[in-house]
């Protein structure tokens, strides 16, 4: 059983960066252009070709190391990382080694008893991405391979962490964590299923006690978190399988397959070494000035644990709450555009995560495309709050602002929507239901005051919907206790 081991995880997570031109040249990285259509000298390796380093990539790794609580370095270096792959034009990837940009950080994640643990960041570095092989996408072809580099020399960060995570859930969780903190930057989109954020999981599993790491197994460029998940526990009962009988684990890459839900070898995994990496005679090292660093730390934005702190402590919201909507910068900024014009939080926060989210996902549409604005949501709401319509009318006329683009105003007048809030006219409507009901009345009187939902829905369905619930279950009361 694998309750018998403790697992160790590392996880390496390559981070595609959201800078207009590649790392290394002024070629595009426009996602889904035609096959070797973004290419030049340098990034197809063309002898004679040199290196020139994008700046705004130096940016990026500085914004994502300070994020990160790493330390960054005065003067780094780039390496040659050698090894020999069709898609890997130049025979090396230019990436960095001994001296990174970026080292000793950490994130804090939450486990599954909600107990908080800190996971440890062994380096951030740039690199290159190689280019992409294209297997047999057709009949005709289906025994040959083609090699498209538009991919290659598009500018990456490789965020290292320490083996500190000891389940596939803490993997999950600091993923999750990392994602917000890049998109929140804007240096990645986080699509992945473009393959703009992707990890790769080192696991290993010892038993309880045991210092020494046991032999670790590499699950390769898996681009989802729920297949991540998957791929980890099932190479935990895996390793757990052959160390029961008797077996050991080969220290291997493994390629996830996420159709059966198994994994396969695809080599013997390699060490630093095999690569022989030296540094890069084309690029001279990298200084970076304090003073840059500290401009770049003063323009980070707020970072989603920081904002969530703040939805809980000066807006009065769960920590549900807060977690929410914290977690997308979108959703969180059209929250707090609404916030001020209501001056109620926890309605706003009910909105936008109820039937603003459910429009967005129905539609996959992003919230910067709603047709409903904060102002327009925040115009609705503020007729709730000022008994002009009820919670329940509101819902019909928000489906009505979807879809038209209306005022909520503009709806609530052309249809006739105002709450009855007459008491007179209330208590007619409450007699006239009283009187048509004599045994259920006779019945709560009797003690059977569960009938107090069946009168309160029909006077709301005697007013169309329009009576103020809040009265009709107060004069309700009053009439029926007589």
């Amino acid at each position: 059983m694998a309750s018998k081991y403790e697992t160790v995880i590392g996880l390496e997570v390559h981070v595609q960066l959201t800078t207009d031109t590649k790392i290394f040249c002024g070629c595009s990285k426009v996602f889904g252009q035609e096959p070797n259509t973004q290419t030049c000298p340098v990034c197809l390796g063309l002898p004679g070709a040199l290196p020139v380093l994008n700046e705004k990539v130096v940016e990026f790794a500085i914004k994502t190391g300070l994020a990160t609580n790493c330390a960054i370095a005065p003067r780094s270096i780039f390496a040659r990382k050698n090894y020999f792959y069709p898609d890997l034009p130049k025979g090396y990837q230019i990436s960095q080694f001994e001296l990174p940009i970026c080292e000793h950080g950490w994130l804090d994640i939450l486990t599954e008893n909600e107990a908080e643990k800190r996971i440890g960041i062994t380096r951030i570095h740039m690199e290159e991405d190689a280019g992409k092989l294209v297997h047999g996408e057709t009949q005709e072809s289906s025994r040959t391979s083609f090699v498209d580099l538009n991919r290659a020399c598009t500018p990456l960060l490789e965020s290292v962490s320490e083996p500190d995570m000891r389940s596939a859930d803490e993997a999950i969780a600091y993923l999750k964590k990392l994602h917000q903190i890049v998109v929140y930057l804007g240096v990645c989109d986080g699509n992945l299923e473009e393959g703009s954020f992707r990890c790769d999981a080192n696991v290993s599993i010892r038993p309880w006690g045991q210092k020494e790491l046991g032999t670790r197994a590499e699950l390769k460029n898996i681009n989802s978190f729920r297949f991540i998940k998957q791929a980890i526990e099932y190479e935990i009962e895996r390793q757990a399988d052959l160390l029961d009988s008797g077996s050991q684990v080969v220290q291997e890459t493994r390629l996830f397959d996420s159709q059966t839900g198994t994994s396969r070898s695809m080599r013997s995994k390699e060490e630093a070494h095999d690569y022989r990496y030296f540094p890069d005679p084309d690029l001279v090292p990298l200084v970076i000035d304090k003073a840059w660093i500290a401009e770049i730390r003063e323009g980070l934005p707020e970072l989603p644990e920081a904002k969530r702190l703040r939805f809980e402590s000066e807006m009065g919201l769960s920590a549900y709450d807060a977690e929410i909507l914290a977690a997308d910068q979108a959703l969180a900024a059209f929250f707090e555009a609404c916030v001020p014009l209501t001056g109620d939080a926890k309605l706003c926060a009910n909105w936008v995560m109820g039937e603003i989210s459910r429009q967005l996902n129905e539609g996959n549409i992003a919230i910067t495309d709603a047709p409903v604005s904060p102002t327009r949501l925040a115009g609705l709401l503020n007729r709730i709050k000022d008994n002009t319509i009820s919670g329940k009318i509101a819902k019909n006329v928000f489906e009505k602002m979807w879809q038209s683009g209306q005022e909520a105003d503009a709806i609530i007048e052309a249809e006739g929507l105002k709450q009855v809030t007459d008491s007179s006219a209330i208590e007619a409507l409450i007699e006239e239901v009283i009187a048509a009901n004599p045994g259920q009345a006779a019945e709560y009187r009797a003690g059977k005051e569960k009938l107090m939902g069946f009168f309160v829905g029909q006077v709301m369905k005697a007013s169309k919907g329009k009576a103020n619930p809040g009265m009709v279950n107060q004069i309700l009361k009053d009439k029926l206790s007589g």
